[in-house]
Formats: C-alpha cells, structure tokens, sequence
C-alpha cells in the first residue's frame, strides 16, 4: 500500500490544518454561492453537502448563471432523539431559511436541511448549537451519526442502548476546534490540534455505527461498518455483540466493489465497548485503502487482510478477547405504526413519512402539524431509520388530543398500506449531485403500481415487499437489502435485485440490469403471480425468490453477487 499513490482526498486532508481549509473565505466571497477547490470537499466534515437544483441547472446556463448553489445539512442526532422545543426551532429554521422549507428525515436517524443559500449557512450552524445540536462528522471521512434501534415498549433497555450510543458518538467525534471557529465564531488559538483516534488525516473512508437491539433490525446492521448488538439479562443491558464490516455502496461496472454483510466479532461486556469502538476505527483507519476510494471502506479491508487477522488486530487494541458471541434473533425491521404502549405505561405514537419528507402538501400540512404536536407534547420525538417519526412518552390523558391534531394535518392515514410502509427511497433528483434516476419523487406512484399487482393477484392486505429505490449505487436508500432493490443507472432505468429478506440478513443479487420501469412491473407481476400461487406458509418474497430457484442466494458478497 505504501508505494501506491495516495489518492487525493488524502492531500486534501492533510493540508487541511485539521479541516479548516479556506472555508471562512470562501465563506466571504460574494461573487459565487458555492464553494471553491478543496473546500467542497472539506464542509462535508462539518456536515454539510453542496448541491445545485438540477431541475433548473440547463436554464441557469443558457442565462449565462451558475448553478444555484446551496448546502445540505445532516445533524448529528444519536439515536435520533429529538426535543419538542428542538423540534419547533428546526422547523422555523427550515420554513424561513431554506429553498424548499422542508425538512426531511433520513435513513441515518437524523434530519437534513436542503436548499440552504450561502449568506444563511453560518446562521444555520449558530441556530443548531443554541439549541443543543451540531452537525460535526456527519458527512465526511470520519464516525457518522450513530444510530439506535427505536424502541419505545422497552423504554428502560432502549433508554441504555441510546445513552451508549451517544458515548460512542461522542467518544469517536474528531477533536479539532475547527467547527466551533468557523461556524459559531469560536476564538482562534495557535492550537496544536490532536486527533488520538481518527488521526491527522482522519479516516480512509466514511465510517458507519449502529447500537441495535434486537428482536428489531431497524438500522440494518448489515449496511454498517460497526455494529452493537445490545445483549440483555432480565431487562437489563450487560454488553454487545460487535459486528463489524458491513456495507451497501458500490460502483456501476467495477467488479471490485460490492455490498457485504458484517461479520460477527464476538460479545464484549459493557465496559470495554468504548475500547472496542476505538480499537476497530483506529485499525481501519491504519489499515484502510488510501489510494482507491472505491475500495477504501472497512469491508474491503476485512476482504483484503482477512477477517480473523482484523479481529486479531482489534483484541490487541482493546486490550480484550472476544467471548461467543451471545445469542439472539432479528425478526423485524420495519416501525411498528400507529399507537403502542411502554413498559412504563408511556404511550408512543409512531407516525409513517412518506420518504420521511415533512412538508406542508394540499390537503396534507404535514409539516403544520409536527409543529403543533411540539408545541404541546412534554416527552420526546424519535426519528427513525425508516425516515419515520415517533412521538414518544405520552401520557394516557393527552393521547387523543395528540391523535386528533395528527389526523387534522394528515399526519395518521388509516388507508396507508403494509407495502407503502415498507417501502424507502433516498433523496435523488433534483438535490443529489450523485443521482442517475429518480427515487424520492418516482417511489409514491411505483409504489401504487406494485399496490396493484398485490391487489390483482390476491395477496392479504397485510402482506408486502420490502423496497426500497436509490438513484445511484451509493447505498442511501439501503436497496442492497431489501426483497426487491432497485439501483438508478440512468433516467427512467434501474438496475432490478431480488433476493433479500425480510429481517434484513441477506443481500440481494442482480435480476435484470438496466431496464426500464414498465420492464421492472411486468417482472414483478410474474414473480408475484409465482409468489402468490406456490408459496409456503407465512413465507416471505424473498425467500420464496431463493426457494423457487428464481435467483440465486448472496452468500459470500464478493464471491456470489457477481457470479
């Protein structure tokens, strides 16, 4: 690896002066709302992408403009828990300072801020901090947001899960004062910034990290380079299974990349947990491909050293040995909507977001009335990794009157089907510069297609498909693990996988490449006729796909998804 040429993200990190860059100039140059050289790549450390709309970018041309410019924001939200008072300034937030006055929850747990123009990025970040939230390592070659299974029946074991899952985040966060500098005007000091575990030139590759607590598989441990499966005895947490090397994004064409599943590591007791984070991140960070991004994500290092070496590396750091690992089950993954009730006799509202896109629709002031549940609701909102919203902790006395305010804005539509809420998209068009088809804006009328083929073969209402849409091969809408994926590979044309399951253990594997969507419909009709007529009982259209012969099962990534 040494004699490789490195690639050039790690010069840029390197001269970066711990991720400061010329982002404050940049910051003060008026003639372009974007930003310039290395410093679009360095704001995605500080959480923030640059997008343009892509939808008006040829008329910008043609009037001799650039493109309109303007930045994503992702919080750091671990858990995804979030405060009703959080919530309220958020949404003020988004209705007066973006371009689409949305606000979107995503697959990482979190929230994102779209359409944010130059002169309000500084005043984005100081209105986040005053209310408890930044967006440090969101984005970037760093610990992302850290997720947690949302559970709120079990609120005494979730509550640890969560509590550990914001120590990880905090524990793996970068140390330079760069954020505090530039975004809340933080005082400049001749500083000799150390980075202890991510490093000077910080991580090869972007970094993933869940705490999950099973019977629930919500996070897709599968999608993530570091996992913790929450162990627990007579209700209470005692450690975690550690799986590490799992991932989701790989490249049209390049055989070289490709989706894996993580591997079981072995359980560690509460206390080294931390040790164990900072053991597996500092062995990828030593040991990761620093030349090809394409190949430089923790799975390819397991791949290339071997996992029982990476293992071996890890015990040494953390000064452990992995016990067996501790046994448990994942039976679900989806977000159980609608009203349940906790242990702790706290009621817990979970509300289906189509696309997790919150916004004020005709007929539909979705967005309206998020707000005003914050305005009266004393627990909690837990964002979910299926982009939903849970309005956690109610009292017995304030269910209705919660209830009431979500039907008026739309928020509980009784007619939404088992397969719209299990069906996700990532953002795609227009925002994503990355995007080859549609996703977020093609997914509601796809799903009413593949609502149809169900309905017409007989299928039971509470039946459905797990799907899921990205617009691109980067794994946002975590297509790799659902029981049909579709991969955008250019407009109107998707790559078509079949062969995932239903708890979220499986990877799918190639069915047809790049057809168009009446292709995808018509293939799907014809397997869910099969479906429909030879399945077993309670059997799943992923596994049927793998017990009919359909298509063929992705045992070992590298070896079976291309062959």
């Amino acid at each position: 690896m040494s004699e490789q040429k490195l690639s050039d993200n790690e010069r840029l990190k390197r001269e970066s002066n711990f991720l400061r860059g010329t982002i404050e100039t940049d910051l003060s140059d008026q003639i372009t709302g974007g930003f310039t050289a290395d410093n679009f790549q360095l704001i995605r450390f500080h959480g923030m992408y640059q997008q343009d709309d892509r939808d008006i970018r040829a008329e910008r041309a043609k009037q001799k403009l650039e493109p309109l410019h303007n930045v994503m924001l992702r919080a750091r939200m671990p858990g995804g828990v979030i405060t009703p008072t959080q919530w309220l300034a958020i949404d003020k937030f988004a209705e007066a300072h973006t371009l689409y006055g949305s606000i979107r929850l995503t697959t990482r747990q979190t929230f994102q801020f779209h359409g944010v123009l130059k002169p309000n990025i500084k005043l984005m970040h100081q209105t986040l901090n005053q209310i408890g939230i930044d967006s440090i390592a969101t984005a970037g070659d760093v610990n992302r947001n850290v997720l947690c299974t949302t559970n709120p029946v079990e609120s005494e074991l979730h509550q640890e899960a969560y509590e550990w899952a914001k120590k990880i985040s905090e524990h793996l966060l970068p140390k330079t004062r760069a954020y505090a500098e530039i975004w809340l005007d933080g005082e400049k000091l001749e500083t000799t910034d150390e980075e202890p575990i991510l490093g000077s030139t910080y991580l090869p590759r972007k970094f993933k990290t869940t705490v999950v607590i099973p019977p629930q598989n919500d996070v897709d441990v599968h999608a993530n380079d570091l996992n913790f499966v929450a162990i627990a005895e007579e209700g209470k947490l005692v450690g975690f299974n550690v799986l590490v090397g799992g991932g989701l994004a790989m490249t049209h064409g390049d055989k070289s990349t490709y989706p894996r599943r993580a591997d079981d590591f072995g359980f560690v007791p509460l206390e080294k947990t931390l040790d164990v984070a900072a053991a597996v991140v500092t062995t990828q960070r030593d040991w990761g491909n620093r030349s090809n991004r394409k190949n430089a994500k923790t799975k390819y290092t397991l791949d290339r050293v071997g996992s029982d070496v990476f293992k071996a590396e890890v015990e040494k750091r953390a000064g452990i040995a992995f016990a067996p690992s501790r046994p448990y089950e994942f039976t679900d993954r989806g977000d159980r909507i609608g009203w349940v009730e906790g242990i702790d006799g706290k009621h817990h509202l979970a509300l289906f977001i189509e696309n997790g896109r919150l916004l004020d629709y005709p007929g539909k002031p979705l967005k309206t009335g998020v707000a005003e549940i914050a305005k009266i609701h004393q627990g909690d909102f837990r964002m979910t990794a299926n982009q939903n919203l849970i309005v956690a902790g109610v009292p017995t006395a304030e269910k209705a009157r919660i209830e009431k305010i979500a039907r008026d804005h739309g928020l509980i539509d009784d007619g939404v089907s088992e397969q719209r809420k299990n069906s996700m998209a990532c953002v795609s068009l227009p925002t994503c510069p990355l995007a080859m088809a549609e996703a977020e804006r093609f997914l509601p009328s796809f799903v009413t297609d593949v609502e149809q083929i169900l309905e017409k073969h007989g299928l039971p209402k509470d039946d459905n498909i797990i799907l899921r849409i990205t617009g691109c091969p980067n794994g946002c809408g975590r297509a790799m693990l659902a029981e049909i994926g579709l991969v955008g590979k250019a407009p109107g044309r998707y790559n078509f996988h079949l062969g995932g399951n239903r708890n979220g253990t499986r990877v799918p594997k190639m069915y047809r490449e790049n057809i168009t969507v009446d292709q995808i419909l018509e293939d799907i009709d014809q397997l869910v006729a099969r479906w429909a007529n030879e399945r077993e009982d309670g059997e799943g259209f992923g596994d049927f796909t793998i017990r009919a012969g359909i298509i063929a099962p992705v045992e070992v990534s590298k070896r079976d998804f291309y062959a």
